[in-house]
């Protein structure tokens, strides 16, 4: 079992910045694959970024040039640097792991981004 644990979220302005992150803790061995999704009111839950273990990173498209996901090595920490805050990037976010072909999800943190 893996348990997920984010951090960071809030309230910021349009234009500015915020930094999530999720440690990982449990069975850390078995992750290959950490990553962000969110849902946003009335919509359905969309990837955000992932980080692969053998170092690729995926992005939405959304998301390309402001987000840059990362990850401590040796603390199993995932972090999500999240620049440029448009309004419509309000949402839950969730941190997620792939551990032996099964996904782990933490319990999710607000980003609300003003106009």
């Amino acid at each position: 079992q893996v348990q997920l644990a984010e951090s960071g979220g809030g309230v910021v302005q349009a234009g500015g910045s915020l930094r999530l992150s999720c440690a990982a803790s449990g069975g850390i061995f078995s992750i290959n694959v950490m990553g962000w999704y969110r849902r946003a009111p009335g919509k359905q839950r969309e990837l955000v970024a992932t980080f692969s273990y053998g170092g690729s990173t995926n992005y939405a498209d959304s998301v390309k040039g402001r987000f840059t996901i990362s990850r401590d090595n040796g603390k199993n920490t995932v972090h999500l640097q999240m620049n440029s805050l448009k309004p419509e990037d309000t949402a839950v976010y969730y941190c997620y792991a792939i551990g032996y072909g099964t996904d782990y999800w933490g319990q999710g943190t607000q980003v609300t981004v003003s106009s």
